[in-house]
């Protein structure tokens, strides 16, 4: 029995790992991708990346419909409360739409894995409203019954799409900060990344401390910064980007970080970049430390 719960658990697995080798749905992902890049968007675009709050805001926004949509469920089992049951299919649904912007805004600066596996999430959403509006309507027009089934039938594709995005989000990594492991791998204390003559002025250079890539950077005033090389958002390699105007911008995705300090000037990438402390001692050599670290 339990052999065949295990293997039950296995084929689920797999069959969830392999969207994201499901290549027939680039046909569908390269047009849409574009349409979302050319989105007018301006400001807010980073706003719905989730830079104001240092995290993506998908997660954030889907709250409300999927709090909704549970609570209605709840009202339709108990007597007398078709109105307010009623009200909350309705939230849900115009909550769906800001939830949905933000995600589709994220979906749009992923990897192609990451992308197949969100276009089967954002399909499930898709049918979840869908299902829902369609309740919303049927109980207006006195179906209750029928808008109580299809206010179920909505919550279980609601259920799967959350499960999808779960998926998305801890399996494949779509949205956690890529460089949190840094200081972990580091321990607090000055360590040597070569000397001055190896950093060319205004040009990105890669260094290997220990596990940790490295970005430096020197300036025309001699200043030299350091962070982590690996882009916060999807690992991007920021020694490839372009240094402009004190920032450095990731060649992958475009997030922009600020040399000075790491800070996220610009999204997709909503966590800063690990930054060191530089000094330069008597022979010239450039040292590095990482507050915080170990």
């Amino acid at each position: 029995m339990k052999g065949g719960v295990a293997r039950a658990e296995d084929s689920f697995l797999r069959a969830l790992d392999a969207l994201g080798r499901l290549e027939k749905l680039d046909t569908v992902i390269t047009p849409v991708q574009r349409v979302v890049q050319r989105l007018p968007l301006g400001s807010a675009r980073d706003v719905l990346h989730g830079l104001p709050i240092g995290h993506p805001l998908h997660p954030v926004l889907v709250q409300v419909p999927i709090g909704a949509w549970l609570s209605s469920a709840v009202l339709d089992a108990v007597p007398g409360t078709g109105r307010g049951s009623r009200l909350l299919v309705g939230v849900g649904v115009l909550a769906a739409a800001p939830a949905a912007l933000a995600g589709w805004v994220d979906w749009a600066e992923q990897h192609e894995d990451q992308m197949r596996t969100g276009l089967v999430h954002a399909v499930s959403i898709a049918v979840a409203v869908g299902l829902y509006t369609r309740s919303w309507v049927q109980r207006g027009r006195g179906r209750t019954v029928w808008g109580k089934a299809l206010g179920l039938a909505g919550l279980c594709a609601a259920g799967a799409g959350g499960m999808l995005g779960g998926h998305l989000a801890f399996r494949q990594a779509a949205g956690p900060n890529k460089s949190e492991p840094v200081p972990h791998l580091l321990e607090d204390e000055w360590q040597s990344v070569g000397s001055v003559q190896d950093f060319p002025v205004g040009r990105a250079v890669r260094r290997q401390l220990g596990e940790v890539p490295l970005l430096v950077v020197r300036e025309t005033g001699g200043q030299i910064h350091v962070l982590a090389d690996r882009c916060s958002h999807l690992s991007g390699p920021l020694s490839s980007g372009k240094v402009t105007d004190g920032c450095v911008e990731c060649p992958w995705h475009g997030s922009v970080f600020r040399l000075a300090d790491g800070a996220n000037v610009r999204g997709p990438a909503t966590a800063p970049q690990p930054s060191f402390l530089v000094r330069v001692d008597q022979g010239g050599t450039v040292q590095v430390r990482l507050p915080g670290a170990g």
